[in-house]
């Protein structure tokens, strides 16, 4: 290898290793009792073969062991056993579901067999919100759509509900190859929270128009044609040329890349089903910097499970959580195999940061460019009682015979501890039809409506 690119590998590495130093200062500060995620094995065959003995053993075992009954955890409530202590691992639940489908499912509990032992697999999904989704699905103007609902202190998955014009096979809510566009001013926002100091009140300037972004934009230059805007109205308003100069001229050139990494891009991140990575590549050229710190490519890629993971960060004050979609597997018997618990990423940003960019996120609802979906929300009877906040994005694919249209965000109760964080992709044909915005304000009405009325069943209703 040549000596100036050695140095340079060097020099990643050395990055690297400072950046998983700050994270782990972030989690010791703000997260002092999570634990560190659960890292995949290099060696798949050694994972199979371990796995497969550990599951016989397992089998063996709670067959002939004294009886014992457990209850599957409830929320808010303390997990019964943490994923080091269950006879399963989270990453060897892949293995055992092996190629059986998980979205759009249609009953709460699934029977599995595996090497040749029947196993009972009890999900997180709430049933009725996604059969209402399903049911509520433009199949006619849409190629795909991905709609992923989840609790963000939990990693519980509510939804994983889809649709796939193209390819039946293939699960939207899981594949990550989707453009991310202007979802990605999230990481930016964070960036410049973080590395530069910004506040929601932070004053930019850009010139031109707000979704475009040249060259000529990407300069300091000011004259009577130039804007002044807020930071927080120009992420509600995903203002392009702020977040381009932001990427090119004032953050670090790998401080997209760093933050990126810190999201979940480029990282896999442990899962019971096969989970693609979302893609985030960052060069040298300031130009294409400001490309992917606005939003404006279509290589920066992302999938819906990841984009609720994303918002999770914001609503836990900085930390990502794990997704899970399996509760619990008992064998045959009714003995536990498997009982998940939450499990946490590193931190991703400080809880300053995260306080400033849940400004942002509530600030696109009320004044930016979710107000249209979310007008009236103040009058409603559900949306009122909830504090509400979330980033849109929208991009043609290479074609530009489909539209990608993004919602991500997140829904928590102003009186109480109910949270929901939701992700949406819809890509539209020759005629838009349901908007991503507006599926996700569906689940958020429709599972809070059902919260709030189970809540006052229960005599536990606080609105008043």
């Amino acid at each position: 290898m040549p000596l100036f690119k050695r140095k340079k590998t060097q020099q990643r590495q050395l990055d690297r290793l400072d950046w998983r130093a700050y994270q782990e200062r972030l989690r010791r500060q703000y997260m002092p009792t999570r634990h560190d995620r659960v890292h995949h094995r290099k060696y798949s065959g050694l994972v199979l073969a371990l796995a497969v003995l550990l599951l016989g053993v397992a089998y063996w075992v709670l067959a002939n062991g004294p009886e014992e009954e457990k209850q599957p955890p409830a929320r808010q409530a303390a997990a019964p056993a943490a994923d080091t202590n269950a006879l399963v691992k989270k990453s060897d639940v892949r293995i055992l579901l092996g190629s059986t489908p998980l979205v759009n499912l249609k009953e709460h509990v699934l029977q599995v067999t595996f090497d040749g032992h029947p196993y009972r697999v009890t999900t997180s999904l709430n049933l009725d919100l996604q059969q209402y989704l399903l049911k509520h699905m433009d199949r006619v103007n849409s190629r795909y759509i991905g709609i992923v609902a989840m609790e963000p202190d939990t990693g519980r998955i509510l939804t994983l509900a889809g649709f796939n014009k193209i390819d039946p096979e293939q699960d939207p809510c899981l594949t990550a190859d989707y453009p991310a566009a202007s979802l990605f001013k999230i990481v930016t926002a964070a960036a410049a929270v973080e590395k530069k100091g910004y506040r929601a009140g932070t004053r930019l300037k850009f010139n031109g128009y707000k979704h475009t972004l040249y060259k000529r934009q990407l300069t300091d230059k000011t004259n009577r044609y130039t804007n002044s805007i807020s930071f927080k109205d120009a992420f509600a308003q995903s203002v392009n040329p702020v977040f381009g100069k932001i990427g090119a001229l004032y953050l670090e050139p790998r401080a997209l890349e760093v933050f990126g990494d810190a999201f979940g891009f480029n990282r896999t991140v442990n899962f019971e089903l096969p989970w693609p990575t979302s893609h985030l590549e960052v060069d040298d050229d300031s130009y294409r910097r400001a490309e992917i710190a606005s939003g404006f490519n279509r290589q920066t890629t992302l999938s819906p499970l990841h984009g609720a993971v994303i918002v999770s960060a914001v609503v836990n004050g900085g930390t990502p959580v794990e997704p899970t979609l399996v509760d619990r597997i008992t064998d045959d018997a009714g003995k536990p195999v498997y009982e998940t618990r939450p499990r946490f990423m590193n931190a991703a940003v400080s809880a300053h940061t995260a306080e400033v960019l849940r400004q942002l996120m509530t600030a696109t609802v009320t004044s930016g460019t979710a107000r249209k979906i979310f007008r009236g929300h103040r009058r409603s009877k559900v949306l009122s009682r909830l504090t509400l906040g979330g980033k849109t994005g929208s991009i043609f694919n290479r074609a530009h015979d489909a539209r990608f249209d993004w919602y991500v965000g997140y829904a928590n109760e102003k009186k109480g501890h109910e949270k929901m964080v939701v992700a949406v992709v819809v890509a539209h044909e020759e005629y838009i039809g349901i908007r991503a915005g507006q599926y996700a304000r569906m689940a958020i009405e429709h599972y809070f409506k059902d919260y709030f009325a189970r809540q006052k069943e229960n005599g536990e209703d606080s609105s008043g």
